[in-house]
């Protein structure tokens, strides 16, 4: 996933297979997968949130000079991107 120019570096399909697991499963009613480029860890980074309002606080890639940067946002149940 993440690969091309447009992105820092290609995220590992089953890496991000498990985020969305891992953010079903919790306890805590999550609805959004947010993947988050941070710059000084040179890594992607999964958050959960869960109102579609709350994605709106993150900075995106390419559009903040930010250490922590919103690549894209998915539904955790139908895995459609949102952003």
């Amino acid at each position: 996933m993440f690969e091309g120019p447009n992105y820092p570096q290609p995220l590992d399909e089953s890496l991000f297979e498990a985020w969305l697991e891992r953010g079903r499963s919790s306890k805590i009613p999550y609805a959004y997968l947010v993947v988050i480029w941070d710059e000084l860890e040179t890594t992607y980074v999964p958050v959960f949130v869960e109102l579609r309002s709350e994605l709106q606080t993150y900075p995106r890639y390419g559009q903040a000079p930010d250490h922590q940067l919103l690549v894209a946002a998915y539904d955790l149940y139908s895995e459609t991107r949102v952003i």
